[in-house]
């Protein structure tokens, strides 16, 4: 494996032995801005929740190099934690910082000033004793922003990120996202909309449960494509065979 690259080797991934996505073949380069686009139900989800580890591949695998495993960070499309839960702005982005500091070390004033310096760089200063519950969706979604920035990951796993946001905080978290990009991080981020992935994400994946495109974002989003992923989508059975498990699973199935 490539140590400066993500690989996809033969991916297939989904659910109750039902593929999401079939046979994915991509070398992904650490350090790329990258969009997953394609049409509902493409799979897009699915290969985000492979890529943190949350999903088991059916056959096939991820290699992700050591820095990415050590240092990963994941914005799913809805938040992890329940609004009836009693936590504050601040408290809640103090989670992110769960990866690096463990179980064992303390949350000392180092952690404190990043906590404090990711609320302020979404812009919630003052909201840090505000209850999640009494936030807008915006302002939740500046939460889960915070919690990324203090996990201080190199790959960056985004699932719709934009999700209730209005243009200008859509604006300051593309700009964002531009910054940890010329850091050198790898971002890759599902996105819908099509006009925001021409104007700010170099590089494709477009996906129809297969992959359709992968590469320049001028190249993968031309109407060939675009068409060609509409009609796999369309084609989708989604009363197919469930997909048969391998030998040494198969073992290990309980019939009822």
């Amino acid at each position: 494996m490539s140590e400066s690259a993500i690989v996809l080797h033969d991916l297939t991934a989904g659910y109750g032995r039902h593929p999401a996505i079939h046979h994915l073949h991509a070398t992904i380069p650490c350090g790329a801005l990258l969009a997953v686009a394609g049409p509902n139900g493409a799979g897009k989800s699915t290969l985000l929740k492979v890529l943190a580890g949350e999903l088991k591949p059916m056959t096939g695998r991820v290699s992700l190099p050591a820095s990415c495993r050590r240092r990963l960070a994941y914005l799913t499309q809805q938040p992890t934690w329940s609004l009836d839960f009693p936590v504050d702005v601040h408290d809640a982005v103090a989670m992110g910082c769960w990866p690096w500091l463990g179980p064992w070390r303390a949350f000392d004033e180092a952690a404190h000033r990043r906590v404090a310096a990711a609320i302020a760089a979404v812009k919630l200063q003052g909201f840090e004793r505000r209850p999640l519950q009494s936030l807008s969706g915006g302002q939740l979604q500046r939460v889960r922003f915070a919690q990324i920035i203090v996990q201080d990951a190199q790959l960056i796993l985004l699932d719709e990120p934009f999700n209730a946001l209005d243009e200008t905080t859509e604006e300051e978290f593309l700009a964002l996202i531009q910054r940890w990009h010329e850091e050198g991080r790898t971002v890759i981020a599902v996105l819908h909309d099509l006009e925001r992935v021409h104007r700010n994400f170099p590089l494709t994946l477009l996906l129809a449960r297969e992959l359709v495109a992968f590469g320049p974002t001028k190249n993968v989003l031309c109407a060939e494509h675009l068409e060609r992923a509409r009609r796999h989508s369309e084609a989708f059975d989604e009363h197919a065979a469930p997909c048969p498990l391998p030998a040494d699973e198969e073992k290990d199935e309980v019939v009822p």
